[in-house]
């Protein structure tokens, strides 16, 4: 399975009875509780059909305290580390900091800049459905939260990572039209090899991007911008220019900080690099961009 399935715990359904898969060493797998509870939001999410009101989720005090926690901690880190279009993007967004948002509030708070509009997903979206979807300015989000043992980490994406680090970016116009246009590239390519080539892309940008600001990196990927610790330490990483040749292709493990990660010269530069990839990307480009990169 390509490595970004692999984020998400699997979900089954057998007649009424949904379940989702805890690895061995999520935080949560010895806690009946919440398993319970990650079973009863997943389920919400399979029963909800394109049209149908979005389901309400009735969170917990210890959900909306790790909710408070992660914020806190985040927004100082954001005005550090990322670029100002993220810092103003967060500021104009608005999103509460004392509470979980619903993701209808979520879509209120976004209307008025990009007009994207979150949709619920019990876990894993297929690749060509999860990014053909932002064409249409529809962002799959989960609604379960991190085990509150541990509030500052996640082995999933969970609402904290779908809201606070992709709302935050999907509200400035430059980076959803960013999106946007990964959506239309992922819905004329056909290929499988060209779909992973192109979600890799997208992991390497919208997901763990860096751009210089003022000769200093700062993150804009939402994978950097909601945690914690690597949003510290990617300073650290191999930071090469943007290639997409490279962004493509290159393997990464989803189970560590990332040891290699593209940064662009600017928020033009990645407009111009990633964005007009997205742009004009098709299976052919793929391909021809894959043979540049050297066999081993």
């Amino acid at each position: 399975m390509f490595e970004e399935g692999q984020l998400y715990a699997p979900v089954t359904r057998e007649g009424d009875d949904v379940t989702v898969h805890l690895a061995a060493d999520h935080p949560g797998v010895a806690d009946p509780q919440y398993r319970e509870r990650r079973n009863a939001i997943a389920a919400a999410a399979l029963d909800w059909h394109l049209g149908d009101p979005l389901p309400l989720i009735d969170y917990t005090d210890d959900e909306h305290h790790v909710w408070q926690v992660v914020c806190r901690e985040l927004k100082a880190k954001h005005e550090r580390l990322a670029p100002q279009v993220v810092v103003d993007a967060g500021e104009q967004l608005r999103l509460p900091a004392d509470y979980i948002p619903q993701l209808d509030e979520v879509n209120d708070l976004l209307a008025p800049h990009t007009g994207f509009r979150y949709q619920p997903a019990a876990g894993l979206v297929p690749l060509a459905e999860f990014y053909g979807s932002l064409a249409d300015g529809a962002f799959w989000s989960t609604q379960y939260t991190r085990h509150a043992s541990l509030p500052l980490y996640t082995p999933e994406p969970d609402i904290i990572h779908e809201v606070v680090g992709h709302a935050t970016t999907l509200a400035s116009p430059r980076l959803a039209a960013i999106y946007r246009a990964a959506g239309g590239a992922a819905r004329r390519c056909t290929a499988p090899g060209a779909l992973e080539f192109i979600s890799k892309v997208f992991w390497f940008s919208l997901e763990f991007g860096v751009l210089r600001e003022r000769g200093a990196p700062k993150a804009y990927g939402a994978g950097l911008l909601s945690s914690y610790g690597e949003i510290e330490e990617f300073v650290n990483a191999d930071l090469r220019p943007l290639d997409i040749s490279s962004m493509g292709t290159v393997t990464y493990d989803i189970t560590h900080y990332q040891p290699v990660l593209f940064c662009g010269d600017s928020l033009d530069h990645v407009e111009d690099v990633v964005g007009g990839f997205f742009e004009c990307v098709d299976d052919a480009l793929v391909e021809q961009l894959t043979a540049l990169v050297p066999t081993r």
